[in-house]
């Protein structure tokens, strides 16, 4: 593994990237008229690629603000503000164009030792909203963070996400996620103990979401060709606190059993940095 310095903190990265962002949204697909006729929100889309160019598209795009980009090192998370009434969709990609090389092969576990960047943009859907990756269905949010990672795809790939808000008369979320009031309280600074779960390939994304979420985890998702079915969950790769440890990886690659690194294994987590759930497409 190659070493080199690393700031300590995040960066703001060139002030040319939100300019660029600001006319993206002014861009796509559909008509003025219609987005202005429809005042309820209805579908954003994101698309980007391994090193960003991200682009915004959809009735409801206007609804759509920028929240800024960020260097973020070690596969962390960058702490965006949330304003209490908006989702945050969050984007990983790897910066332009000095790691451009990095994106040329697939990767199934995030490289804890590499900064990429994090895009974030505040969403005001007012309601319950549906989002899929990549054509599979993730879950539906409300006043919630959504971490997309597109840092392991080939160069030539675009990373979709869909926002939709209910439609036809349907009320939405039918039934209310758990209830996360237990983590409120929770130092996020601190380090965490967690037993790690079960997943099994082709779990459900709900399935695994709920165990995660029941030991207070933060998850963002990728895709991946491959696996049981599509839509369903090819594995989980959990960070273990402390830069030299890797990380757990569920269920572990071939079969093979990893010491202390298998479901009912109690870890040290680091709640700066999600847990990847990566889904089949």
């Amino acid at each position: 593994m190659r070493t080199r310095p690393h700031p300590h903190r995040p960066a703001v990265l060139v002030a040319g990237a939100l300019p660029l962002l600001a006319a993206l949204l002014a861009t796509g697909c559909d008509t003025p008229s219609t987005a202005a006729a429809d005042a309820a929100f209805s579908t954003v889309r994101f698309t980007l690629g391994p090193r960003g160019d991200i682009q915004v598209y959809g009735v409801s795009r206007e609804a759509v603000s920028e929240a800024g980009s960020y260097a973020v090192p070690h596969g962390r998370a960058y702490p965006f503000d949330r304003p209490a009434d908006k989702l945050l969709v969050v984007l990983r990609h790897w910066p332009q164009p000095e790691r451009a090389s990095r994106a040329s092969a697939p990767r199934m576990v995030i490289p804890e030792d590499e900064p990429a960047t994090e895009t974030g943009f505040l969403v005001d859907t007012a309601d319950w909203t549906s989002a899929e990756l990549d054509g599979q269905p993730l879950q539906w949010l409300r006043r919630d963070t959504l971490r997309v990672d597109a840092t392991n795809t080939d160069a030539d790939d675009l990373t979709r996400l869909t926002l939709s808000g209910p439609h036809g008369g349907r009320p939405g979320q039918p039934t209310p996620p758990p209830d996360n009031r237990a983590c409120e309280g929770l130092d996020p600074s601190l380090n965490r103990h967690v037993v790690l779960p079960e997943v099994e390939p082709g779990a459900a994304v709900a399935d695994v979401l709920a165990r995660l979420r029941k030991q207070c985890l933060d998850v963002r998702y990728a895709t991946a060709a491959g696996g049981v079915r599509p839509g369903t969950v090819q594995r989980i790769v959990v960070p273990i606190a402390g830069r030299q440890t890797g990380p757990a990886v569920l269920p572990p690659f071939d079969g093979v059993a990893v010491p202390d690194r298998m479901p009912g294994d109690t870890v040290l987590t680091d709640p700066s940095r999600p847990v990847t759930v990566t889904v089949n497409r």
